[in-house]
């Protein structure tokens, strides 16, 4: 059987985070999924990262250094992915447990989910550390951390039921986040995936501005 979804993640020489990241995977509300790194040629370190974590990776996808080439790594994890469901998200960014959950119960055909994240300031990201990692999202760990939440922490602080009502009225426009956004496989190889003739910037949201033109729909869930 092939897995419920592909969580596809993006990285380049940061295995300390990418080590986080992967950890955060461990405490998932669902567990029948894959993961697919899409390495754009990092240095030994990170491969010795996902080593520790081999147990939860299934395909480290990797090419050699070359400048920034993350497109073509991403198109080479979705022709590697197992499942017809993607969820695309970076190396640097920790899942809150309900992340795979909610992707997957908000999924819906010819749609594409557009999420966001929560970014924390250098000083608290530094003292993070593995045993903190599976309750992150709360006002005591962050107060742990010396973090004072902002607003839009109201994206993992607030009832599910007021979030989901932000979703419905904000009025920020739902695109392609690389960060945290996922869509049927099919839907993204029908438009050719990642545009490989773009460099740094803007690649993510291209990605989306061609679903929307080949008639995918986003569907914002930023606050959820």
């Amino acid at each position: 059987m092939n897995p419920k979804i592909s969580v596809i993640i993006s990285t380049y020489n940061e295995p300390k985070w990418l080590d986080f990241c992967l950890e955060s995977y461990r405490n998932q509300t669902i567990k029948y999924f894959e993961i697919i790194i899409a390495d754009d040629g990092s240095k030994k370190e990170t491969k010795s990262i996902i080593d520790q974590h081999k147990q939860l990776v299934t395909e480290h996808v990797w090419h050699e250094d070359r400048g920034f080439r993350k497109t073509k790594i991403l198109n080479k994890a979705i022709c590697a992915a197992n499942s017809d469901y993607l969820l695309f998200t970076d190396g640097d960014c920790i899942a809150p447990k309900k992340l795979i959950e909610t992707h997957l119960q908000k999924r819906k055909k010819n749609h594409f989910l557009s999420g966001s994240y929560y970014k924390l300031d250098e000083q608290t990201s530094k003292k993070i550390d593995k045993h903190l990692i599976k309750d992150l999202f709360n006002r005591s760990t962050l107060k742990q951390l010396g973090h004072t939440p902002r607003y839009k922490s109201i994206k993992f602080l607030a009832p599910l039921s007021i979030r989901t009502f932000l979703d419905i009225i904000t009025t920020t426009k739902p695109t392609w986040n690389g960060h945290c956004s996922s869509g049927w496989k099919k839907n993204i190889e029908a438009v050719n995936g990642f545009n490989e003739q773009m460099v740094y910037g803007g690649e993510d949201r291209e990605l989306g501005e061609r679903l929307i033109n080949k008639g995918i729909r986003p569907i914002q869930i930023r606050h959820q």
